[in-house]
């Protein structure tokens, strides 16, 4: 298997690119600006300040992005965030030292315990965010609490189609509470068509640079 390489995308973020699947891990047009639109922005900020904590999920973990971002900004808006992520490989320490995510002294602390935090456990990345990574296919994952909000981060249907399929996203949609919310970058139509099946109610948005639309979609 060929090595993940190091890429730069349009905003000056790095991103990884898997020869494998002849796929980057986020948008080549802007690999934070793509988090930043479509998790933070469309998600994470419309959750209600009364879910305490709020719970979030994410499919493909990665180079730890999503939760960067995120534990940022829950420490920026003093909200109790419980996340949960899960990854079947694991970057290599090498590897996510490349990334350059971080603008200051603090930010680079907080992605270093980030991306060293132990797996298979909750551990308090800062007073309002506590993490666990877990190493697992999800498929065979089953999650034992309900969370309010879940980022849909895995690789796109043309390199990984079965990400997209009825079963996974029937696990995604037993995993959200009534009136939780799924949100991804993929607008595909028959990820959409997956997705009203199970009850869900579908929003299109403008997406990130690059993408005509992306995903919200609230579990009824």
């Amino acid at each position: 298997m060929k090595e993940l390489e190091v890429r730069q995308t349009n905003d000056g973020s790095k991103t990884l690119y898997l020869p494998e699947l002849d796929e980057t891990y986020h948008s080549s047009h802007g690999a934070k600006q793509e988090a930043l639109h479509v998790f933070i922005r469309h998600g994470l900020e419309n959750m209600p300040a009364t879910l305490e904590p709020l719970k979030v999920f994410e499919m493909g973990f990665g180079t730890g992005l999503n939760a960067f971002l995120t534990a940022d900004w829950a420490l920026a808006q003093k909200r109790n965030i419980q996340y949960a992520g899960i990854e079947l490989h694991p970057i290599p320490e090498k590897i996510w030292q490349q990334m350059d995510y971080a603008k200051s002294e603090f930010e680079s602390e907080m992605y270093v315990k980030i991306m060293q935090s132990a797996w298979g456990r909750f551990e308090e990345i800062h007073p309002y965010f506590q993490l666990s990574k877990i190493e697992q296919d999800i498929q065979a994952f089953h999650s034992i609490e309900q969370v309010d909000l879940i980022y849909y981060d895995a690789f796109g249907p043309r390199a990984q189609a079965e990400m997209w399929d009825l079963p996974i996203l029937t696990i995604m949609h037993d995993m959200l509470k009534s009136g939780g919310v799924f949100v991804t970058y993929c607008a595909q139509g028959q990820m959409k068509r997956n997705l009203k099946s199970l009850r869900f109610s579908l929003e299109s948005l403008p997406g990130p640079p690059g993408k005509r639309e992306m995903t919200r979609a609230i579990k009824i």
